[in-house]
């Protein structure tokens, strides 16, 4: 590492004792990818995966063999009944927006049952943002929202309470840009049985950003009805150039399919151009990638808990996603971390990032993201709102050793520019 690398030798020390630390969760992490491994495995074989299925269509693109298996390996490997994956998504906003228009109509309403929704949800939803712009709301949809208990967690007396009359039911399992817990499976399959046990027939609509393949599970396995994420996060392993995914109950998946293409042909047409052999080869990686970027996480946690740093989760809390929060305070540290990460990237390392006023937030944005995928949150990466707690939200890392040597030169940036003690 200090052969190409100027990392201080108390920070490499430092490093170390971090791995120490980390090595139990490590052991989990690694038990977790080679299960999930096992499951996009089986589900290739199941669905007769073959070199036909890497080739791509052009035009209306009827019959495509490699589009029609890759909905089918992802259907069984998320234990879905249906899916529809596809490269023109063009972000998981755009997933969960198709998602949400897709399965609720005029009069109905959206619970969020998970408290306040990612900052790009709020226009697509209607909470923020000009009217007449198209969002649910100037659709007639309602919006009504559980907000979390003090301790960032369900309040599931208040949902059992809300939940009556609402036609979905919407989990955000991540955290967003707040430091409250992602939630696991299991704290999820409690929202649901909250959700229905005053509200049967309700639709619960998960979105999965960040968390698919770190558990065991997945959120349709305890009762969600449509889950839906990114190719350029977990599910795409690096290599999927772009796209999304919606995966649950069959009927849904095609009011989905609809909404995405038009009614009357759905899944039926969008030519997949050279895309397949890309989206199939990363879902392919995506347990092992994801558990590098875990890992990477774990490490970067342990490492600035021994620099006096809080982070969220702890280096030793189990892992629903593979966000790690990292609070350093104020805007200087928070901007010298982002582009100490930048300096740690493949790509792009000698750019500096700085704050601006991103598209969909309603703060200035400083992301560092020197990624072969522009904007891919499973490759490392770091990014936060310029606005209290200060925080660095790092995620991703294809590689754990080149994950772990971008988190060393930015917490070097750090101690360079004296904002740091050793």
């Amino acid at each position: 590492m200090t052969d190409f690398f100027n990392i201080d030798p108390r920070l490499a020390a430092l490093a170390e004792k971090a791995e120490q630390v980390a090595e139990k969760r490590f052991g989990e992490i690694n038990k977790t990818a080679e299960y999930n491994g096992a499951k996009v495995l089986k589900a290739f074989i199941n669905n007769k995966v073959s070199e036909s299925c890497l080739k791509g269509t052009t035009g209306y693109g009827y019959g495509d063999i490699g589009r029609e298996t890759l909905d089918a390996v992802y259907a069984q490997a998320f234990g879905g009944e249906d899916a529809v994956v596809r490269h023109n998504f063009v972000n998981g906003t755009h997933t969960l927006s198709t998602a949400l228009f897709g399965v609720l109509r005029p009069n109905d309403t959206m619970l969020s049952l998970t408290g306040s929704p990612y900052d790009t949800m709020e226009e697509v939803i209607g909470i923020r943002g000009e009217a007449g712009r198209g969002s649910l709301k100037d659709f007639g949809v309602k919006y009504e929202q559980v907000d979390l208990l003090d301790d960032g967690t369900p309040d599931l007396a208040e949902i059992v309470e809300r939940a009556k009359g609402k036609k979905v039911g919407y989990i955000q399992r991540s955290r967003g840009y707040s430091l409250r817990p992602s939630f696991t499976i299991d704290v999820i399959e409690q929202i649901i049985k909250a959700a229905r046990s005053a509200e049967p027939n309700i639709i619960i609509m998960v979105d999965n950003c960040y968390g698919e393949f770190v558990e065991k599970r997945e959120p349709l396995a305890v009762g969600a009805d449509l889950i839906m994420g990114s190719l350029i996060k977990n599910p795409g392993g690096g290599i999927a150039s772009t796209g999304g995914y919606i995966c649950g109950r069959k009927d849904l998946v095609e009011l989905c399919a609809d909404r995405l293409a038009c009614v009357g042909v759905g899944k039926e047409v969008g030519c997949t151009l050279n895309q397949s052999r890309e989206m199939l080869l990363g879902f392919f990686m995506s347990p092992e990638v994801t558990a590098n970027a875990l890992k990477t996480g774990v490490f970067a946690c342990a490492l600035f808990e021994q620099l006096g740093f809080k982070t969220f989760p702890a280096a030793d809390d189990h892992r629903t996603d593979i966000i790690s929060s990292i609070c350093l305070e104020n805007e200087e540290r928070l901007t010298a971390f982002c582009q100490g990460i930048q300096k740690g990237s493949p790509v792009d390392a000698y750019c500096t990032p700085e704050a601006w006023d991103m598209p969909g937030y309603d703060s200035k944005v400083i992301m560092a993201a020197g990624a072969f995928t522009m904007g891919a949150s499973i490759e490392l990466s770091a990014d936060a709102p310029i606005r209290e707690p200060f925080a660095a939200w790092l995620q991703g890392g294809l590689t754990y050793p080149t994950g772990k040597l971008g988190v060393l030169t930015a917490a070097q940036e750090l101690l360079n520019r004296g904002l740091i003690e050793i």
